[in-house]
């Protein structure tokens, strides 16, 4: 719960046990000033001799390296056939129209 009025907003307290796994429940105050929710990733860091736990975005670094490529403009296509792409992928720059078959959306 947020105590104060519209202008200031003053967060409250709440004390926690650690559990026999060293496992501890947000309480529904804390959960709902920050907006976590099950399944939510956290980053658990220390900081001054307080632990302090972080809403993260993870993302894959597949798909982080991908997003980077397409951003410096390292990517090819689309392609019409799977024969072009073929040629693409070998180095070669001749884009045809001839032989088109196995198209790929």
């Amino acid at each position: 719960m947020l105590r104060g009025n519209s202008s200031t907003v003053e967060p409250t307290m709440a004390i926690v046990t650690v559990k026999n796994k060293y496992q501890v429940v947000i309480p529904r105050s804390v959960r709902d000033q920050v907006g976590i929710n099950v399944g939510d990733i956290l980053e658990a860091a220390v900081e001054r001799g307080k632990i302090t736990f972080s809403p993260k975005s993870i993302v894959d670094r597949g798909v982080a390296e991908g997003l980077e490529d397409i951003r410096k403009g390292r990517v090819r296509g689309p392609f019409d056939t799977v024969d072009e792409m073929l040629v693409s992928l070998k180095g070669r720059g001749r884009k045809s129209g001839a032989g088109k078959t196995s198209r790929v959306r």
